[in-house]
């Protein structure tokens, strides 16, 4: 039974981080030189995985990907819009999306000054295929999701770095009277269309900033256009798409089976 914990812990940790798996044996094997005290024991946890995730950045680059940057300055056009995915090990991208990405940011900072565009999952630092869950690509390198940009609700001013929840996920923009809604109505078993009711009480109120938002799509299914590293695809879901006036054969619906595209951009370029 304790084995068999074990490698439940290790399967969920790796699935979860990439390393986290790697960092769970290694502590393991020094529990008992602990003499099982618990707090050593996570010490220790946290130690190996920080050093296994130090290992991971250093390395990655020889396997095609970048870290985003964890952090904003108060020059920053691009970051991760919480540390928890660089914690995670999520915030990797292949260098041609890190040229994207950044591209993206410094022009929607030039239209409009001191906007802040911040990424969500990317993908681990090593191996094409590797699933990043709960999405059903992200495995490459080559997959991004960026956060919409927000105002307050008083002044309708842009508010620099906030989004509606607190990880970025999750915090859904109702759709219009008589919106396009293609999953309507469907109640799929295996589905990762997931409203995430219970998670709404956390989420902060805010607004939608329109203006920078639109730009951002436009940008991903224009500017990039006959860049080597061009835009492929850009999802997000069609009430949004047709609200904002944006439209491109590019921008696509991810399908009802998929995770809800009202909360975030995804967008893939060439592999």
């Amino acid at each position: 039974m304790r084995l068999a914990l074990h490698a439940v812990a290790v399967v969920f940790l790796t699935l979860l981080t990439q390393v986290g798996g790697l960092a769970w044996i290694g502590t393991a094997v020094m529990a008992r030189r602990l003499s099982n005290r618990r707090l050593a024991i996570f010490a220790a946890f946290v130690a190996i995985y920080a050093g296994l995730s130090f290992a991971a950045a250093t390395a990655a680059p020889v396997f095609g990907r970048v870290a985003l940057p964890c952090f904003a300055t108060g020059q920053s056009t691009l970051a991760m819009q919480s540390p928890m995915y660089c914690a995670l090990n999520r915030h990797y991208v292949s260098k041609p999306m890190y040229d994207v990405a950044n591209r993206l940011a410094a022009d929607i900072n030039r239209q409009f000054p001191g906007t802040l565009t911040q990424a969500l999952d990317g993908s681990f630092p090593f191996l094409d295929g590797f699933p990043l869950l709960p999405h059903l690509s992200h495995n490459d390198g080559n997959k991004l999701d960026i956060a919409f940009y927000y105002g307050d609700p008083s002044t309708q001013k842009y508010v620099r770095g906030r989004t509606r929840s607190p990880i970025g996920y999750w915090g859904f923009e109702r759709p219009e009277p008589g919106a396009d809604l293609p999953c309507a109505g469907r109640n799929d078993i295996l589905t990762g269309r997931w409203d995430m009711g219970w998670f709404q009480i956390f989420n902060r109120v805010v607004v939608l900033d329109r203006p920078r938002t639109r730009a951002a799509l436009e940008w991903l299914v224009t500017r990039d256009e006959g860049q080597e590293t061009g835009v492929t695809k850009v999802f997000i879901e069609p009430h949004l798409a047709n609200s904002l006036g944006v439209k491109s054969d590019i921008l696509r619906f991810q399908g009802c089976r998929a995770a809800r595209h009202d909360d975030h951009i995804h967008f893939q370029i060439k592999r």
